[in-house]
């Protein structure tokens, strides 16, 4: 059996699954912000708890924003949460005695939508998230593309390409810089717009800043399939305008790349954290 995990600032998901991918057990409970140690501990005792309603020790894998640095093992980019600047694996393998794989939450996204979502069978599949911020996480022939430096598909936080001179230099993004794709194709970022331009001009807007943030990972990476999850992957939309307006930014004389709704929703998140062990350990 395997359990996932996803780990997040508000919330703590588990799920156990069989070999099969049914799902046998499933909770939710408030991510503690009482301090790392407190946070550690309910992160234990929730897995524990979790294994011994489900009957069976469990693989255990965790999604979770940021990610764990290869060098010195502390978490990083996972702000607004107790775990950032931590050795969250070590000190949760000390507790529960057993190996845990960890990995950023939208590359468990794009792992699952891969191996049994909107992306099956294609060889190159980059997952979006676009809710609060805008996540990314890139799977090829099956398997994670974590990166040497643990941060392979955070297309959220690079600047926005050609952007206008109302656009430059852009919002502040709280990593420190300015002009992030985040800052402009995010659900906060979309709301903001909205309120100062109005619904129709907001959308069009958005549309083509996300064509041509997408614009970039099709000419770097080329990926066979864009997979967005996230609030705003309700939005319908978008599987129309920005497959149009894509050529006028890609370096390409034909665009097939396609760009589909997640099929797990959610769910892929937690899901794709209990993948971790069917993939090779980073």
């Amino acid at each position: 059996m395997r359990m996932g995990v996803d780990l997040g600032g508000t919330k703590i998901e588990l799920a156990v699954l069989d070999e099969a991918g049914s799902e046998h057990l499933r909770r939710r409970v408030p991510t503690p912000h009482t301090g790392y140690d407190a946070a550690l501990a309910e992160l234990a005792r929730v897995i524990e708890q979790t294994e011994r309603d489900a009957g069976v020790c469990c693989s255990v894998g965790i999604g979770m924003p940021g990610a764990i640095s290869p060098r010195s093992g502390r978490v990083f980019n996972a702000y607004n949460t107790p775990f950032n600047g931590r050795r969250l694996k070590h000190d949760l393998e000390e507790k529960l005695k057993r190996e845990i794989r960890f990995a950023n939450d939208a590359n468990c996204f794009a792992l699952y939508e891969a191996i049994d979502g909107a992306g099956k069978g294609a060889g190159v599949v980059f997952g979006a998230i676009l809710g609060t911020g805008a996540g990314g996480g890139i799977v090829v022939d099956g398997e994670l593309l974590r990166g040497h430096n643990a941060i392979a598909g955070e297309w959220g936080h690079t600047p926005l390409p050609w952007m206008s001179a109302e656009e430059h230099p852009g919002p502040p993004c709280y990593c420190g810089r300015a002009g992030c794709i985040e800052q402009f194709v995010s659900g906060p970022a979309l709301k903001r717009e909205i309120a100062a331009r109005g619904e129709e001009l907001a959308n069009e807007l958005h549309e083509d800043r996300l064509a041509r943030a997408f614009s970039m990972v099709v000419n770097f990476l080329d990926p066979d399939v864009i997979v967005l999850g996230g609030g705003l992957s309700n939005i319908e939309r978008l599987y129309t305008t920005v497959p149009r307006l894509l050529p006028r930014y890609v370096y390409s004389q034909t665009v097939d790349t396609v760009l589909v709704r997640a099929e797990h929703g959610d769910a892929s998140g937690v899901r794709g954290a209990a993948m971790l062990w069917s993939v090779p350990p980073s």
